[in-house]
């Protein structure tokens, strides 16, 4: 069991691995399509992610309080909000002042796109960390084939954001080897947030709820903050929103088959 669980937080961060890799494929820079296609993509799993693998177990497990069963599932949502807009505050955006070039601090671009998709990887490590949690208490009804479509689906949209971390690093100049490092760096904070939320939340089983609905509020904020505007701006943004409905049905059939 304990091996699956190990398994599983670090499917994620193969995904990212993978995406990075292709820095060793393709040209030197991503076309606007692709980095829309991209995110919208990686928009539409963590939108599904976050109803199906999180809010939905949040919700069930918590049915017992009767007409405040609600209650766990929207607290943990608004917090999870709060703690990425905190976060969001004291760090860079990942869409990087796209409106205005001058950096709001004295970090490098490449720098400042590193720290910022790290920010992004957090809410998911920690999403994967409580389903396990939840799957490891045995009350929140979350399986271990629907933990596994949770670690599956992030994985799957990890892949292009691992591309869209190293591709524009390649474009500046790096060397594609430093390139697929920095990518692959990009994703260790998921198993680390994966491993740390699991511990934590196994010494807190009766606030699971919380816990779940905590990780899909902090990937909403990413979902809506960064991701959606990424998508939708200038130039083809039906390509994001078709690449958005092809993702969240694709996690939703991974979560409804598997779990």
């Amino acid at each position: 069991m304990y091996a699956q669980i190990a398994l599983g937080i670090l499917i994620p961060f193969l995904g990212t691995g993978l995406g990075s890799a292709l820095v060793f494929l393709l040209k030197r820079e991503l076309s606007a399509r692709v980095q829309k296609s991209f995110t919208g993509f990686a928009a539409g799993v963590m939108v599904a992610a976050s109803f199906w693998s999180l809010l939905q177990p949040a919700l069930e497990s918590s049915a017992g309080m009767g007409t405040l069963s609600f209650l766990p599932a929207a607290a943990g949502f608004l917090i999870g909000m709060g703690f990425l807009l905190v976060l969001d505050m004291i760090t860079p955006h990942m869409h990087m002042d796209r409106q205005h070039e001058g950096p709001r601090s004295g970090f490098k671009r490449t720098t400042k796109l590193i720290l910022a998709v790290t920010l992004h990887n957090i809410p998911e490590g920690m999403a994967v960390g409580v389903v396990y949690a939840g799957f490891l208490s045995g009350s929140t009804g979350i399986s271990a084939a629907g933990a596994l479509a949770l670690a599956l689906g992030i994985a799957i949209q990890n892949f292009p954001e691992g591309a869209i971390v190293s591709m524009p690093l390649l474009a500046e100049g790096m060397p594609r080897a430093r390139t697929f490092w920095m990518g692959v760096l990009s994703g260790v904070v998921e198993p680390i947030a994966a491993a740390a939320t699991l511990l934590a939340a196994g010494m807190v089983t009766p606030i699971l709820p919380y816990f779940l609905a905590f990780a899909a509020g902090a990937m909403m904020y990413v979902v809506v903050e960064e991701l959606v505007p990424e998508m939708s701006e200038g130039k083809h943004s039906n390509i994001g929103t078709i690449a958005f409905s092809m993702g969240f049905v694709l996690m939703m059939i991974l979560d409804t088959a598997l779990g």
